[in-house]
Parts: C-alpha cells; sequence; structure tokens
C-alpha cells in the first residue's frame, strides 16, 4: 500500500505484529492497516488488536485491508467481531477494499452491504461536501 499519511496520522503502540500490518490513528480513528494474508493462523495474532482498538467507549475503527492477498472465512470472522464490537460500544467501523476476489468473497457471504466497503482510506476522511443552500432572491417590487 502506498499510503500517504495525513498530517493527523500518528502511530500507536498496538498488539499487533509487524508482519501483520500497523496500527494508527488518524482524524480521531484507530486505523487497523492488515497485510499479506489473513488466515486462521494470522487471525488470532490480529484479534488482540482490534479488540484493544474496540475497547474504548465509542470506538471509530477503520479495518484497511488495501495490502491484503488473501482472505478466508478466519478473516471474515474477524471482521463481523470487531464491527460488531465497535457497534455494541455505538462507535463506527469502516471498511477499506477494493480487491476483487475480496469483495467477491464479502458478497458470497452476504457481508458486502453490511460493511459497504470503500476503495481507499482517503474516502473515509475527506471532509463532506458543503451544504447547499439555495439563493434567497428578493422579490421585485415595481
Amino acid at each position: 500500500m502506498t499510503e500517504t499519511s495525513a498530517p493527523t496520522a500518528t502511530p500507536v503502540q498496538a498488539l499487533l505484529p509487524e508482519p501483520c500490518g500497523r496500527v494508527y490513528r488518524r482524524d480521531g480513528c484507530t486505523v487497523v492497516a492488515l497485510r499479506d494474508e489473513i488466515d486462521i493462523a494470522t487471525a488470532a495474532l490480529i484479534t488482540p488488536a482490534l479488540d484493544y482498538a474496540t475497547s474504548d467507549g465509542s470506538p471509530r475503527l477503520v479495518v484497511d485491508l488495501t495490502e491484503v492477498s488473501f482472505l478466508d472465512c478466519s478473516g471474515l470472522t474477524l471482521l463481523c467481531r470487531a464491527r460488531r464490537r465497535a457497534l455494541d460500544r455505538e462507535g463506527r467501523f469502516w471498511l477499506v477494499c477494493a480487491c476483487p476476489r475480496t469483495l467477491r468473497l464479502l458478497r458470497a457471504g452476504r457481508l458486502h452491504d453490511l460493511f459497504g466497503p470503500v476503495a481507499t482510506p482517503d474516502e473515509i476522511f475527506r471532509p463532506p461536501p458543503p451544504e447547499h443552500t439555495p439563493e434567497v432572491v428578493a422579490p421585485v417590487v415595481s
């Protein structure tokens, strides 16, 4: 992943081993950027980091799968658990994924609509468009 971290992105001390990815804070969110393969072996390594990221009240968690080359049902379970933990604590959960194979897996598991994945982290952190206010026109008096 060639991520250009925003000036507000700061590394976070977390329980995620380096080969599995990295964790950082950006704009009030915890971003867990995973990499390589997520299977039954790596899921056990990733779980503590996701649990930590969702342990506070109202967690704002972004799971970034941009650098993930393989995801199996253990990975899907991991994502479902992290999302549930975030929402149970009245937080938010976003998934970043553009890999066609992973997106097909999400659709096959009927999870695509639930997660609503976006293609890049910047889509999450982009400021909302300004609201359009209709122009008020004074009546013409003759």
